[in-house]
């Protein structure tokens, strides 16, 4: 057996023989998972169950909901149109990512992958296509010429000012056989936020067509609907009602809802993101802090730092040998406690009839083990701060002001928006972004604060902050064992 491998094994059999530590594992677990489950309801919606979200082709949850005027297309086809004019309720300018355009679709299922060109109410010509994926077309807004080109399961679309001379917007997959194809228009309703409240206010888009010209293999009569439900329900006023107005070959459609994936913010709804099961970490976080100051505090306290550094004489190997124990517990505790805290909340929010924020598989995963690793890394910076301090409760306190404070601070809004993303990038509470599920996308507009659920940094690079401040509590207290005591 090597050395580190024997110091690796005298640490492990330390840390299981000494009660205390033991407790703090299981209360660190238990402290994760009843947080969690506490911030997460109890309060059974009083309307019924809302339905599941839909999913895209990827995974992630979505909104499916738009006015559509269709026909089936079996094989090679391509759509053209004048797009006159995209203007909101009662004439009014649109919402900015209000959309009209149009559209191949793989069938009416919510969340069925498609492609679309369209215009928008404020960011000029877009190609869009499976929620996720969006390319910038010409900036502006006026009539503008759109079309789409399908080729077997290549779709083209592209844009013109005269009809004549054609751009190319880009290219995207949907799958052969029949798909819907036709116009469509749609608006996500506007929020306004003051403070911790939100105000919605309905919104609709009303897009009108002309010079409709289809080629290929289009089958049957334009139909007319609208996808996804009803957004705003039937007490709305007409205007806002979403239809299809005909006359002379223009066709004027009014729309409401999106075609986007969902985001976190005010447009979340009644749906809880994954994350909202791991609101607990921070109270797990403080209990392995303990552990890890005390791990070598402890040593101090007893009198037994010299026995310890005699039977080994590398400090470093012997700080190391405790961090290696430290993390591997913390990750594992941390882990399984965030899987228990994931898997409860889902099912008893279920029960009471709320929605779960669908995401992806991988990143689930990366939000639950993120959660052991963000412990892990907070557990070795307490046992650094705990070397350099030699005081367990000034090292605990340290690590409640430097990660905890500014969590909770930033996360609940007390800190301005501008003072809590700077809180969240330099402080070692950026590691709580690896826990982040909620998606940020340029062509979806949210409240993208801390408060609403999203952090300044991306969720690996939040958690190497975290990491570069264990690292630096780590290296000054190899450095001082061995100036110090060694």
């Amino acid at each position: 057996m090597t050395v580190f491998a024997r110091l690796l094994h005298a640490e492990w059999t330390k840390f299981r023989t000494v009660r205390g530590w033991v407790a703090a594992v299981l209360i660190a677990f238990f402290a994760t998972v009843l947080v969690g489950l506490l911030g997460t309801g109890g309060t059974k919606l009083p309307h019924g169950p809302v339905p599941p979200l839909p999913t895209g082709p990827g995974g992630e949850a979505v909104s499916d909901a738009f006015f559509f005027v269709h026909r089936t297309l079996s094989g090679d086809g391509s759509l053209t149109v004048r797009l006159a004019s995209l203007t909101g309720a009662d004439g009014a300018g649109a919402m900015p990512w209000a959309k009209g355009g149009i559209l191949v679709k793989a069938g009416t299922r919510p969340g069925s992958s498609y492609a679309a060109v369209l215009l928008t109410g404020a960011h000029g010509t877009r190609m869009q296509h499976d929620f996720t994926h969006d390319r910038a077309g010409r900036p502006g807004s006026g009539p503008r010429w759109l079309r789409l080109v399908r080729t077997g399961a290549l779709v083209t679309g592209s844009e013109s000012a005269d009809g004549v001379r054609w751009t190319t917007i880009g290219t995207a997959r949907v799958r052969s056989g029949v798909v819907e194809t036709g116009m469509f228009a749609t608006s996500p309703a506007s929020f306004r936020t003051s403070g911790r409240s939100v105000t919605e206010n309905p919104a609709v888009a009303t897009a009108v067509f002309d010079h409709v010209d289809a080629r290929g293999a289009f089958g049957g009569a334009w139909r007319d609907e609208q996808l996804g439900g009803d957004p705003y329900g039937p007490g709305m006023r007409a205007e806002m009602r979403p239809g299809l107005r005909t006359a002379g070959g223009t066709f004027t459609l009014t729309g409401a809802g999106d075609i986007a994936p969902l985001v976190g913010g005010p447009a979340l709804g009644n749906a809880f993101p994954v994350e909202a099961f791991l609101v607990g970490a921070f109270a797990g976080l403080i209990a392995l802090a303990v552990l890890g100051a005390t791990a070598m505090t402890a040593e101090y306290r007893r009198g037994m730092i010299r026995t310890t550094l005699a039977a080994s004489p590398h400090p470093g190997r012997v700080l190391a040998a405790k961090a290696v124990v430290l993390g591997a517990v913390a990750f594992t505790v941390g882990t399984a406690a965030a899987l228990v805290a994931v898997r409860v909340g889902e099912h008893r929010v279920r029960a009471d009839g709320y929605a779960i924020f669908t995401v992806p598989a991988l990143t689930e995963v990366r939000a639950v083990a993120g959660t052991g690793l963000l412990l892990a890394a907070a557990a070795i910076l307490a046992l650094g701060a705990g070397t350099v301090l030699r005081r367990g409760a000034v090292a605990v306190t340290g690590i409640v002001v430097l990660i905890v404070i500014p969590y909770i601070l930033a996360m609940s809004a007390v800190l301005p928006s501008g003072a809590a993303n700077w809180v969240l990038r330099v402080s070692p509470a950026a590691g709580f972004a690896v826990q982040q599920t909620l998606p940020r996308y340029g062509h979806v507009w949210s409240n993208y604060t801390p408060a609403a659920g999203y952090y300044p940094l991306a969720p690996w690079v939040g958690f190497a902050v975290l990491c570069g401040w264990a690292a630096l509590a780590f290296g000054s207290a190899v450095i001082l064992l061995r100036r110090r005591d060694a």
